[in-house]
């Protein structure tokens, strides 16, 4: 249940700046329509999350709505329904700081089917493992989506949400943005090759070989 603490207290306009134009960014990629889909900012006090029913034409950084992760809200504004879930994220993973969450039409296609993105491509282990889970349908905006997003995110950063979306975390705002447009990427890829066959799945051995070679991708060359 919400609870409405003291009166806002502005955060930096910087980080207030850059969640609006996250979220406008992932509608302007198609990521969103309406209203769907929310994104956050981990602060020193909780997070900094979009307010529920907002578009990306009606939302301005001063209808962002600040609160603690035990859903006390600074001021008169409502966050979005899915605040628990980002809360419970926060809470599980430290190293999250930003959030997205979008209804992009591949991931929930795929989500809708009730499975998770297996290992069919080098890529999937950008999210941490060798396959992005689904989680299973739970209402929407219930303290049950949450632990069973942060189920599914144990050990990545990334997941499909049953009959929902995707939830993907970041350091940054960039990284969590690269994150969920490769995440959409690679589902409507694996998607496509479903509708023409039977997709090749690397192995096990395989993936750990991409595992590998990404801790050292994009490094500078000895000399």
């Amino acid at each position: 249940m919400l609870r409405m603490g003291r009166p806002a207290r502005r955060l930096p306009g910087p980080t207030r700046a850059a969640l609006v134009s996250l979220y406008r960014e992932l509608a302007r990629r198609g990521m969103n329509a309406g209203s769907s889909g929310n994104v956050s900012a981990r602060t020193h006090a909780g997070m900094l999350i979009t307010p529920t029913g907002c578009s990306a034409e009606s939302l301005t950084s001063r209808g962002l709505v600040a609160m603690a992760l035990d859903g006390a809200v600074r001021g008169k504004a409502t966050p979005s329904s899915e605040w628990s879930m980002h809360a419970a994220i926060y809470t599980a993973f430290p190293a999250a700081t930003w959030i997205v969450h979008t209804h992009a039409d591949a991931c929930t296609a795929l989500a809708c089917m009730n499975e998770g993105l297996p290992g069919f491509h080098y890529m999937v282990t950008r999210f941490g493992g060798d396959d992005v889970r689904c989680a299973p349908y739970v209402t929407f905006g219930t303290p049950d989506l949450a632990v069973v997003a942060a189920q599914a995110l144990q050990g990545r950063t990334a997941c499909l949400l049953g009959n929902h979306g995707m939830i993907v975390h970041g350091r940054t705002m960039q990284e969590a943005l690269t994150s969920s447009v490769l995440l959409e990427t690679l589902c409507r890829q694996y998607l496509l090759g479903r509708a023409a066959g039977a997709v090749r799945l690397l192995t096990s051995e395989e993936m750990q070989a991409a595992h590998e070679r990404f801790k050292t991708y994009g490094s500078s060359p000895r000399q």
